[in-house]
């Protein structure tokens, strides 16, 4: 076999390419020939910061970054009888233990030891091989591309909040603050369980404009915080300002059946709680600071329910790949810029600065693997 050669987080801001052991496999397990990688605010941030929340890099430790990759099959264990070399899949990278409370309520990605790709202190995707427990590596339909694959992963979060944490269903409508990656995927999947209405929210025009292109109804950008208004204060007054533009009630047909937050902003979480309707549904997909103030007296008297949701759990990958290959979801216009392997540095600073050197608006950001030509889709 080629080398391994893999992109590695050594420290804060420090990144570097070395050649690491092609991984041994198990008997239940697979060796996967990395073909693409997206990369995810959390490989930024850290790259930035070396941490997320109480994951943090070690000093004197390092990691390989990324975890959203497809690739092709090159090496399959002893016992895996329905994945063959040359297999081309998308790859679930969180290796959950099997044998825990959570793992047995089929709720794995609340197992407390999972082995999750690019958290500290497991190695990401972001090299020429990586092996994963066969059930993780899901074959691609024929109609679903490498980059198709590495989308899976941002996708299937989506699935979680929206379809499976929200329960949504068709005709009802929904808000979604935040129009990165995950904002929008949460939009296509609501437009494909059949949304009556999905309303998206930013602050940057040009990414409200592009929702709107993709899969949105309608849009708003919250107003300007005027000096000396707390932000309790401004969601009250950004709440009452939607519902106004945009019709919404707090009841019946023009009411928001679910608000999901992918932003983690103070604000939006504390709009998002105020425009949803009573008795409603509000999911937490997006990572902000860590100690925010909700109103919650609102929470009581509308009687909402409040989850937070955690990456996926069983079925999410399945299902998002299914509504990628019926083409209920379309992945492609979402990728906005490419980036050989060798040039990754290059593409982590674009996706930090959030615009190439095109001039184009970062959505999503592909890195090939090693070798691995940028127009092979």
């Amino acid at each position: 076999m080629p080398d391994n050669l893999s992109f590695v987080l050594k420290k804060v801001d420090t990144v570097t390419f070395e050649q690491r052991p092609i991984p041994d496999i198990g008997p239940h397990e697979v060796l996967v020939e990395v073909k693409k990688t997206g990369i995810c605010g959390s490989d930024v941030h850290y790259l930035l910061h070396g941490r997320i929340g109480d994951y943090v890099l070690e000093n004197g430790k390092d990691m390989v970054l990324g975890h959203e990759s497809s690739g092709v099959i090159a090496k399959v264990g002893s016992l895996v009888s329905h994945l063959k070399l040359g297999d081309r899949v998308s790859i679930e990278p969180g290796a959950a233990c099997r044998t825990c409370v959570a793992c047995k309520e089929g709720r794995y990605e609340l197992c407390p030891s999972i082995r999750f790709a690019a958290t500290p202190p497991v190695d990401g995707t972001l090299g020429r091989y990586y092996a994963v427990p066969s059930d993780l590596a899901y074959p691609l339909p024929p109609g679903l591309s490498l980059e198709d694959g590495a989308m899976i992963e941002p996708l299937s979060v989506a699935v979680h909040a929206v379809a499976k944490l929200g329960n949504f269903r068709t005709s009802q409508s929904i808000a979604i603050f935040g129009c990165g990656p995950v904002g929008l995927l949460c939009m296509a999947v609501a437009k494909a369980f059949g949304a009556s209405r999905v309303i998206a929210i930013d602050i940057v025009s040009h990414r409200l404009e592009f929702a709107k292109s993709y899969a949105a109804t309608d849009t708003f950008m919250p107003p300007l915080l005027e000096q000396s208004e707390t932000n309790g204060e401004f969601s009250k007054r950004a709440a009452a300002l939607m519902k106004a533009e945009l019709g919404i009630a707090e009841q019946g047909a023009q009411g928001i059946d679910l608000v999901v937050d992918a932003s983690g902003a103070e604000t939006s979480i504390q709009t998002g709680i105020r425009i949803v309707k009573s008795g409603g549904t509000y999911v937490q997909v997006g990572l902000g600071r860590p100690d925010i103030t909700i109103d919650m007296s609102t929470v009581v008297c509308k009687q909402l329910t409040v989850k937070g949701s955690f990456r996926y759990g069983p079925g999410d990958y399945p299902l998002a790949i299914s509504l990628v290959a019926q083409g209920r979801v379309d992945l492609r216009p979402l990728v906005s810029h490419r980036f050989a392997f060798e040039d990754a540095l290059l593409a982590f600073e674009t996706t930090r600065n959030g615009k190439g050197s095109d001039g184009k608006g970062v959505i999503k950001t592909i890195i090939s693997g090693p070798g691995v030509e940028v127009s092979e889709l």
